[in-house]
């Protein structure tokens, strides 16, 4: 049987996990943009890893507690569109589509998230509307 880590990974960059979010859930890697660290959240919940979801997100909208709801399976992750979020930024967004399965019935989560840089770490914000 192959470990996850020479599999694709799951947030379908069409890289082996092992050269693209793994090292970063691990922290033997940082993001260098937004839409990396976005990825690398997908997998997280795909994997159940709630400290890289506490980790990433901004301290000004963390909650206390991340809690992984079991009942839901990942099946799927699109992204739509970014704006800013590169090297070169301290602020991105990133729209996406990841679908789920969620005790049987198919669903997906659209959101346009926002995402800013603190001393080259990139964080997640939260949803921003689209205006």
């Amino acid at each position: 049987m192959t470990s996850l880590e020479t599999q694709p990974c799951p947030c379908q960059s069409g890289r082996p996990f092992d050269r693209c979010c793994g090292p970063v859930l691990t922290g033997e890697r940082h993001v260098a943009t937004a839409s990396q660290l976005m990825r690398s959240r997908y997998v997280a919940y795909v994997l159940g890893d709630a400290a890289h979801l506490r980790a990433s997100w901004h301290p000004t909208t963390r909650p206390a507690r991340v809690a992984i709801d079991e009942s839901i399976a990942w099946t799927g992750l699109e992204v739509q569109s970014s704006t800013g979020g590169d090297l070169f930024d301290d602020q991105g967004t990133v729209s996406f589509v990841a679908t789920y399965n969620h005790n049987g019935v198919a669903g997906e989560l659209c959101e346009h998230s926002l995402f800013t840089r603190v001393e080259r770490q990139w964080y997640y914000v939260g949803p921003v509307a689209i205006s």
